[in-house]
């Protein structure tokens, strides 16, 4: 089924709710790069054909949906947390630092939030709304989903190190991405907090202990 305004519309029935913003990320599960998060507000027009969870479109889908998001959106914010972050803060505070730069870049300040997920690593000020799936439920969060991917996408076809195949799995887990860890080490884009570091016994004692005082932790390596 493809995504709808049912949430949107649900969330403005409440008087002191007038712009709903719907908010995906990608990246949390890669081995490398950052995290990035996109806030998307719309008007509650009709969207661009095709638009539904990223994951479900090729990346030629993607990328012609993406180009045409930009003109119809309303409002649309992105934010990033580095690896760097990622490795200092732990994943749930990079999430909220990244989604809390993706608002803040909105020509609009959102009265409310539609999440993807069903753990809130936004929190206050904002009213948020939980959805899993939501992606696939959405509209607004559906074109955050693509959004985001399409420019997390872009960025790490362009930092090169072309034998870890960043272009082709951009920094997730991939045959390629294994081997040259293996072979070469990490690069200076990986996050060196992340376990797979527990595998390479040449390149363990690169990982990064985190300090726990510091954030909330790693949430998780599968999103």
């Amino acid at each position: 089924m493809a995504p709808t305004y049912d949430i949107e519309q649900l969330l403005l029935t409440q008087p002191s709710i007038r712009t709903v913003a719907g908010v995906d990320e990608v990246g949390r599960g890669a081995w490398a790069g950052p995290v990035t998060v996109c806030a998307v507000v719309t008007d509650l027009s009709a969207p661009p054909a095709g638009l539904t969870d990223s994951k479900q479109l090729s990346a030629a889908k993607r990328a012609k949906v993406s180009a045409e998001l930009a003109p119809w959106a309303a409002g649309i914010g992105l934010g990033e947390a580095t690896h760097a972050e990622i490795d200092e803060l732990g994943m749930t505070q990079a999430l909220r630092r990244a989604a809390r730069r993706a608002l803040e870049a909105l020509p609009v300040r959102p009265d409310a939030l539609i999440l993807d997920g069903k753990h809130d690593y936004i929190g206050p000020p904002w009213p948020v709304r939980l959805e899993v799936k939501g992606d696939a439920a959405s509209i607004s969060v559906a074109a955050a989903s693509v959004l985001a991917k399409v420019h997390r996408d872009a960025y790490m076809a362009t930092i090169g190190w072309d034998d870890y195949g960043f272009a082709e799995n951009a920094g997730y887990p991939s045959p390629q991405h294994t081997e040259a860890l293996a072979r070469l080490g990490p690069t200076p884009h990986h996050r060196l907090s992340w376990s797979y570091l527990d595998d390479l016994p040449r390149w363990r004692h690169l990982k990064h202990h985190r300090d726990p005082a510091a954030g909330e932790g790693q949430v998780s390596l599968f999103g």
